[in-house]
């Protein structure tokens, strides 16, 4: 399968290199390197992950504690979201339903 990343989690793909490349120099690049790793998994691996929210997938990274949310399309993966764990699970509620409309 195809994975398309859509701007939504580009942002916070973004958002997340930032706050790591904070903490040191070059854990953003790591962080970066580490989400795409995961995300790049989904060509073979889409579709075996819990379902949350009623209807994206969550696969969680293998080295920082971040969710990436994802929904099957066409033979397509598409990534809407991928987010920190640590956040309020109130906070990533909202978030995805802002989603629902893309």
């Amino acid at each position: 399968m195809k994975v398309k990343i859509l701007s939504s989690a580009n942002q916070d793909l973004i958002d997340g290199y930032w706050f790591y490349e904070k903490q040191k120099n070059g854990l953003g690049r790591y962080f970066l390197d580490s989400l795409f790793d995961d995300i790049d998994s989904l060509e073979t691996l889409a579709g075996v992950h819990q379902i949350f929210f009623q209807k994206y997938h969550r696969k969680l990274s293998q080295k920082f504690p971040f969710a990436i949310y994802y929904k099957i399309k066409y033979d397509i993966v598409h990534v809407y979201a991928v987010l920190d764990c640590r956040k309020n699970p109130s906070w990533t509620q909202k978030k995805m339903n802002k989603l629902d409309d893309t």
